[in-house]
């Protein structure tokens, strides 16, 4: 019974958001530059993984590292692009760029330090992983334990 409403809970989450578009909203790059998530990530049939994490959230932490680890590969294998949304505050900004120097992650990491997509994709909880493909919401998922993200990658293959 319990995995039946488990089951029920994924689906109906993942209906939520199924061919939901991106939000208009604009975001600063960590380099200060300005991204409009529904129009700057579109190129056509381009698979965007938007990756919701924290610096104080340790599974979205080691999620985004494990992506990292097979990131070259699945590029080679998928035309795709992650896109690490950090949802840090003012109060916890300033912990981000130290965090991503040493991370020396691939990625275009985005602040959403007023929490706008965040609010408009209505999320919760992260870590929080939203693929796009032709400006449309494809498949979303929340949480991370060791290995899922090779249920990501195939997952984005079968997209």
């Amino acid at each position: 019974m319990k995995n039946i409403i488990i089951t029920l809970l994924f689906i109906s989450s993942f209906s939520l958001h199924a061919q939901k578009q991106m939000p208009n909203v604009v975001l600063k790059s960590n380099d200060n530059k300005s991204f409009n998530v529904k129009n700057d990530f579109n190129e056509k049939d381009k698979l965007y993984v938007f990756t919701f994490w924290a610096t104080w959230c340790a599974p979205c932490l080691n999620e985004l590292d494990a992506i990292k680890e097979n990131y070259s590969e699945w590029t080679k294998e998928v035309n795709m692009e992650v896109v690490a949304v950090s949802i840090d505050d003012t109060r916890t900004q300033k912990r981000v760029k130290p965090l991503l120097n040493g991370k020396n992650w691939p990625y275009t990491v985005l602040l959403d330090t007023n929490q706008d997509l965040k609010r408009a994709l209505s999320i919760a909880n992260v870590p929080y992983t939203v693929v796009v493909k032709n400006q449309k919401i494809v498949y979303v998922h929340n949480g991370y334990s060791q290995g899922a993200e090779k249920e990501l990658f195939n997952k984005l293959k079968q997209l």
